[in-house]
Order: C-alpha cells, then sequence, then structure tokens
C-alpha cells in the first residue's frame, strides 16, 4: 500500500526513505512521478508499484505555512500572488 502525505508542505517527505516489495530502496527524487490534478504519484523505478501519494497544497495550506515560515510555502506564494494580480479572475 501507498504512503500518503496529505499535507505537501510536511517536513521530510521528499527524502523519507522508501522499500518496494521488488527490493528497490530509495527516496522520492528516484522515484517515477505521475502528476494529477489533486496529486502527485511515486512508483518505483524498477517495478513500477506505487510507493507514494503527495496531495497538492490548497491555497490555504500555502499561506499557513508560509505564515508558519516555511519558504518553499513563500516562494509559491509569491507566485501565486503575482499570478492573480496579472490575472485577475472576473466575478469574484
Amino acid at each position: 500500500m501507498a504512503d500518503l502525505i496529505p499535507d505537501y508542505f510536511t517536513a521530510g517527505w521528499r527524502d523519507q526513505p522508501l522499500a518496494c516489495p521488488c527490493g528497490w530502496q530509495g527516496d522520492s527524487r528516484a522515484m517515477a512521478m505521475e502528476l494529477h490534478d489533486a496529486v502527485t504519484d511515486y512508483a518505483c523505478p524498477q517495478c513500477g508499484n506505487l510507493l507514494l501519494i503527495v496531495s497538492h497544497p490548497t491555497l490555504d495550506q500555502v499561506r499557513a505555512a508560509a505564515a508558519a515560515g516555511n519558504a518553499e510555502a513563500a516562494s509559491q506564494l509569491a507566485i501565486i500572488e503575482e499570478a492573480q494580480a496579472r490575472f485577475p479572475r472576473h466575478g469574484d
């Protein structure tokens, strides 16, 4: 069964060692990644077994993590805010 990371800003998930039943061991950086709308799947690079699912952060999660001092979240928030300023949504 794949590990689920419900909060993208959970510390250390990228470095978390994982083991596949096929014998492969490693972290997310060595895995095959598949991007979806709400999550990213990480699979064993040897056999393709799904090992890790990471939820994409909501805007509220990005804001909260940035406010808590997470540098990656602060960087993402700056990009989001710039995009919102350049391309405002009509009807809000």
